[in-house]
């Protein structure tokens, strides 16, 4: 018997039907994870940041009660930066699939931030964590060790990866503005100058008299594989 050419057809038509429903669901599935995963980043940011805020309202409480001030002046001192504002969740359109998976399984640890760092600018509003290991990189930007204290004079250099927090760093200026708020208050440097250097190339962590911010990234942004370079942003404290 001869096969039909409509009955032909309707077999390409029932078999495209089922692949097109497959591909929805698919699709639907991998929406809900990653609109998860989201949640699970803004949850775990959120919650570094409170830590943050929770540690410094402390803070400002110590010293004012060391000082003999009154509860009125406890509640709204004077040398203290404004309430802490950041967005809900961490902007993650740039990042590399493998870093948002390494963020999230991040957020299982219970770390208090030393501080936040601000770019008005790119939208960057980021919990800084003690150390460079890969916990503190794949949750926020971490201290290099040896490098001054987020709340004293000297070069602080902080580290972040290339595919998550500080991709933004290729969209940055000369001139914008950087904030570092520590437990003490919040110090403002202006960016001044882009370097592009090899990872052995450590003068640009050397210690300064002056208040200095060096930010350290791999470069290129886009390299697969292990990137051979390190892109250098320096900024100097408005005062």
């Amino acid at each position: 018997m001869v096969s039909r050419p409509h009955s032909r057809r309707r077999s390409w038509a029932r078999a495209l039907q089922a692949t097109q429903v497959l591909l929805l669901v698919s699709g639907g599935s991998l929406l809900a994870l990653y609109a998860l995963a989201q949640v699970d980043a803004a949850r775990g940011r959120d919650q570094a940041l409170e830590a943050f805020e929770e540690a410094r309202s402390n803070r400002a409480n110590a010293v004012a009660q060391e000082s003999g001030a009154t509860s009125s002046a406890v509640a709204a001192p004077s040398a203290q930066p404004a309430t802490l504002a950041y967005d809900d969740t961490p902007d993650q359109s740039l990042w590399g699939t493998t870093r948002i998976a390494a963020y999230q399984a991040s957020l299982t640890a219970d770390v208090t931030p030393l501080g936040v760092l601000k770019i008005p600018d790119v939208d960057l509003t980021v919990p800084i964590f003690e150390g460079t290991s890969d916990l503190t990189l794949n949750r926020g930007v971490g201290r290099i060790e040896g490098t001054a204290a987020v709340d004293e004079r000297g070069n602080l250099g902080l580290a972040g990866h290339r595919d998550g927090f500080f991709r933004v760093l290729k969209d940055v200026e000369i001139g914008d503005t950087i904030e570092v708020q520590s437990l003490d208050g919040v110090t403002r440097y202006r960016i001044t100058e882009f370097l592009i250097v090899a990872p052995e190339d450590v003068y640009v962590l050397t210690p300064t008299d002056t208040a200095t911010l060096t930010l350290v990234t791999c470069y290129p942004f886009y390299f697969i594989g292990e990137a051979p370079q390190r892109y250098i942003v320096k900024g100097v404290a408005e005062s």
